[in-house]
Parts: structure tokens; sequence; C-alpha cells
């Protein structure tokens, strides 16, 4: 199940992507480098932009952020907590995502992500538009994806 992140929920959801995160081997250095830009804001829960796979006993397995910016949709945060890669929740958390985006009336989406990432985002379809440097670690280029996001279908005429 997908639902909304809850504010109270903030470090966790951090930690999780943190977890997530360093579950590639980063070193402890690069891994400081990166926590601020791995951190769920209370701004964006109370946006209603950041969502969260749960288990049956509501325990957090992933978590998602839609950043809004002035000429499209971001992907700003999509984490799996280790113990649950594999499992289809990445992809879950992804075409939720999706969906709340279309609605929202933009036709693409940006990805910056992580290179153990990538061949997921391919595989979801995005296309690589360029390298771009890292939004946590100065000097550090990372692949640009763009996700493409159809127009809703339309009811059928009657």
């Amino acid at each position: 199940m997908i639902r909304a992140a809850k504010l109270v929920e903030c470090d966790s959801l951090t930690a999780l992507c943190v977890r997530s995160k360093a579950h590639w081997g980063y070193d402890a250095a690069f891994m400081a480098q990166c926590r601020d830009s791995l951190r769920v804001r209370p701004e964006a829960i109370l946006d209603g932009r950041v969502f969260v796979a749960v288990n049956e006993a509501d325990h957090p397995l992933g978590v998602a952020q839609i950043d809004l910016v002035e000429d499209g949709a971001e992907l700003g945060l999509l984490f799996v907590d280790p113990p649950a890669m594999g499992s289809g929740i990445g992809r879950q958390l992804l075409q939720h995502v999706i969906e709340v985006v279309r609605h929202a009336g933009f036709d693409a989406m940006t990805v910056l992500a992580d290179p153990y990432a990538a061949s997921f985002y391919e595989r979801m379809g995005a296309k690589l538009r360029c390298m771009a440097p890292s939004d946590a670690v100065p000097g550090r280029m990372l692949p640009l994806y763009e996700l493409a996001i159809a127009p809703a279908s339309a009811p059928p005429a009657r």
C-alpha cells in the first residue's frame, strides 16, 4: 500500500533514505556529504509531496518525494529499505508518483539518479538527457533522466 507520509515520520523516513543509499557501499565521508540531500523535510510532507510504501503493519518499506519546480516536476527522493529491495516497492512508488505528476498536469518528470539506480530508471522508461552536477557532492556528475508522462486517458464516449 502507498499512502501520504506523516509528519511524525520525518526522522524515520530520513533514516530509511540513508540506509538505502549506504547499502551501495559508500563510505562515511561520502554519506556525510549526502546527508542533507537525503533528508525528508516537514514542509514536503505538509505539502503532500511525500509518499510511503508500507506493509500490512504500516511499517515503511520505501519513500518517494516529488519536487515541483518552475518548469516541471522532479523526483526528489525515491528510496527503498534494503531488506525490501527487489520486491517491486520502487516500481510501485515510481508509478504512484507518475500518477500524481500526471494529475498535476505535467507531461514529464526529471530524475537526477544515483549511478546504482540508473538501470532501474531506464527499465521504467526514463531517457538519459545528460550528465548533471550532483545536488549533494561537489564535482560529482550524475545521470539526469527524463520520464515522459502520457496524459490520462479520456473516458470513453457515450
